[in-house]
């Protein structure tokens, strides 16, 4: 009787091993489609914006805009300037598609948790024709702020 349990016993292991062993040995999911297969695809282009520009932002809830400079190089450096604020910032590009490029943006004169006037916050700009179209958001003392406007080249 024990022969014959031993037997089962047996029996039953191989089919465990059996049933894992395709589960295990299948290929992995194949990529999704669109997925770079090793290195990162490289970021979309995005528009055209290099150069020195200039203008005013309006903030939503303000009817007194505010004088702000961008200053975009090709090798991707970019920085901010609002002279009535006494601020300036960096510019760190974080995205871009066809038509917009997305920055966050780091105050480094003129912070707000340091006395200033300026919150850190977020960018992103569109060219239209000649011109540059800015949107801000960021937050203040638990506030939401939006500005906008447009830039020309100077």
């Amino acid at each position: 009787m024990y022969k014959h349990l031993g037997y089962c016993g047996v029996a039953l292991l191989l089919a465990m091993v059996a049933a894992i062993v395709p589960a295990t040995a299948q290929p992995k999911d194949p990529p999704l489609a669109g997925t770079p297969k090793g290195k990162k695809a490289p970021p979309a282009a995005g528009p055209d914006i290099v150069g020195d520009w200039t203008g005013e932002l309006t903030q939503v809830g303000s009817s007194n805009p505010y004088k702000f400079e961008l200053a975009l190089t090709t090798r991707g450096a970019a920085e901010t300037r609002y002279p009535g604020l006494d601020c300036m910032g960096k510019l760190t590009r974080v995205g871009s598609s066809k038509s917009y490029v997305f920055f966050v943006e780091v105050i480094t004169k003129g912070q707000a948790d340091k006395g200033g006037r300026c919150p850190d916050g977020t960018i992103t700009v569109a060219r239209q024709g000649n011109d540059l179209a800015v949107g801000w958001f960021g937050s203040i003392q638990e506030t939401t702020v939006v500005a906008y406007g447009t830039l020309k080249k100077k």
